[in-house]
């Protein structure tokens, strides 16, 4: 049975115990929430969300022998609060974050992450929500098509690429877009490597399609606020946006004053509400990167609720 990224990682950093009330937020195919709710025994419960119902699906048929314990529903992690209050949970033992897409969007060809095959210009996590990647390359400007693909892919060539998809439009394939950046790329005399040429457009168009790093804004408080103190929130990121937006929230958090360095009597009032477990990420051990290339770019940051003595 094929296991989460860093598996035995997150296991250990949340340090599941019997009568827990756990939540994995991306509950993808079930991996993290199965070593979870196995740790957790006899009677600790694991509430799993995920907005993809194939997910759900995966995840329903792999918790099953959990029974009860295992409680999956399809909503977004920006719902955090709202479905622990419907549990009636006030508080958890520990949070996982899976960030990006899974394994299995990206072995569906349907859903249009990857450019291996030819497929639909989609991209969307959520298959009722209405946007699409074909939406934003047939109809942004160029302007804002090129800021997309720099914000969020990092993409040097990103101006010239917008460009020659606009005037390329309308596409409607995987095949036809990889094409035309790999072309722009190949042009500006960028070598080819390891990675695909047209990877950090894909990126970015997937992570403006699905408003990942807004969702990762919105639940990290969320998160942070359902923790019992001692619990822990466990965040595992895949490209260097997600994981500064993390690492910036749990150093802010994890400090008492944020007024600037040189004003000698803090007026901010800001109050340390977590400890950084690990202040640097936690990476893939070598042996799992063998086993599976798509967790080389892993990063896992952990962050534990401390007791509020005010």
């Amino acid at each position: 049975m094929h296991r989460a990224v860093l598996y035995h990682e997150v296991i250990q950093a949340l340090q599941p115990r019997q009568g827990g009330l756990y939540v994995d937020a991306t509950v993808g195919a079930g991996g993290h929430a199965w070593g979870i709710l196995e740790a957790s025994q006899p009677n600790g419960q694991l509430l799993g969300l995920d907005v993809d119902p194939q997910a759900i699906e995966l995840a329903r048929q792999r918790l099953a022998d959990f029974g009860e314990r295992a409680i999956l529903v399809r909503a977004s992690y920006t719902t955090l609060r709202a479905q622990l209050a419907t549990l009636g949970w006030e508080a958890v033992d520990g949070i996982v974050l899976d960030l990006g897409m899974s394994s299995m969007q990206v072995d569906s060809p349907e859903r249009g992450f990857s450019f291996q095959v030819d497929a639909p210009l989609d991209m969307r996590f959520d298959p009722l929500q209405p946007l699409r990647a074909e939406d934003l390359v047939n109809k942004l400007p160029e302007e804002a098509l090129a800021d997309i693909i720099y914000r969020y892919g990092e993409e040097p060539q990103a101006r010239k690429i917008a460009r020659a998809i606009v005037a390329a439009r309308p596409l409607h394939t995987t095949r036809q877009l990889a094409g035309i950046v790999a072309r722009v790329v190949a042009s500006a005399g960028r070598k080819p490597g390891r990675i695909h040429a047209a990877t950090r457009t894909f990126q970015a168009l997937r992570i403006a399609v699905n408003k990942e790093l807004e969702a990762l804004e919105v639940v990290l408080p969320q998160a942070v606020e359902a923790l019992k103190p001692g619990g822990r929130l466990a965040v595992i990121s895949f490209h260097s946006l997600e994981d500064r937006l993390v690492k910036q929230f749990f150093r802010r958090e994890s400090r008492d004053c944020l007024c600037p360095p040189r004003q000698p009597v803090c007026t901010c009032g800001h109050k340390a509400i977590l400890r950084e477990v690990n202040r640097h990420p936690i990476r893939p051990r070598p042996e799992e990167v063998a086993e599976n290339p798509r967790a080389r770019s892993a990063r896992l940051r952990v962050a534990e609720k401390l007791e509020r003595l005010d």
